[in-house]
């Protein structure tokens, strides 16, 4: 059973105003990125990590996502918000897949491909390689090398694991007393492995108003490819 944590409870401060709700072709931010689970065949049930649970359980409630199960709330860094639903899981529950509510790109395809992934190694991750010529700096922004960038990816959600490896990288995490940027790492410094599955259509996270044009202008285009 492979449930999914879409974590939502950030406060898109970069952005300026509450990205997950700006529509885009039609339809919010957050039901784009929802859209895309409810179709996953290998997904059985999605729960959303908010700030604010009354809203969103409102909000999922004018819609027609039957997957969506349950809504918590989050905490203050990304992993107490994943650790928060991962304390509500079902005993059932397998494997774990967690994804950025602001990932409204993802597709059906590319879940189904992460999940391929972990059924056989436990961990996997989507990813994209970079392409840009990558510099290090020093502290007054003065160019000091470069990084090859040959099999260096930018990495992106959905991250899915098998359950108790998530849990056991978390439990490791807070005894260490660490803040980790996403789960994966959290899988590394506990010493796991983890397979990337590279991107195979965009899937940026919506960061400023600049990428909600450019995500509309996708999904449109993805629209017009279907007709």
């Amino acid at each position: 059973m492979l449930t999914a944590i879409i974590v939502a409870a950030g406060r898109s401060r970069r952005a300026g105003f509450d990205k997950l709700l700006a529509k885009i072709a039609g339809r919010s931010v957050i039901q784009h990125t929802l859209a895309a689970f409810e179709k996953a065949t290998c997904v059985n049930d999605v729960l959303v990590v908010s700030r604010e649970t009354v809203a969103m359980r409102h909000f999922i409630a004018k819609t027609n996502l039957r997957k969506v199960r349950r809504v918590v709330g989050g905490g203050v860094r990304r992993q107490d918000s994943v650790q928060a639903g991962l304390n509500v899981l079902d005993n059932e529950v397998e494997f774990v897949a967690v994804h950025d509510a602001a990932r409204p790109l993802i597709t059906a395809r590319e879940i189904e491909r992460v999940f391929a992934a972990a059924r056989k190694h436990g961990a996997a991750a989507l990813a994209t390689p970079i392409t840009d010529t990558l510099k290090l700096a020093d502290a007054n922004h003065v160019v000091s090398g470069s990084i090859d960038r040959q099999n260096v990816f930018a990495m992106q959600t959905p991250q899915i694991f098998r359950r108790e490896l998530l849990s056991q990288a978390y439990e490791q995490v807070k005894r260490d007393s660490l803040t980790v940027t996403d789960e994966v790492s959290a899988i590394e410094h506990a010493g796991g492995r983890i397979v990337i599955v590279p991107a195979e259509d965009h899937n940026f996270k919506i960061t400023y108003a600049s990428d909600l044009l450019l995500a509309e202008a996708i999904l449109k285009q993805r629209a017009s490819s279907r007709t």
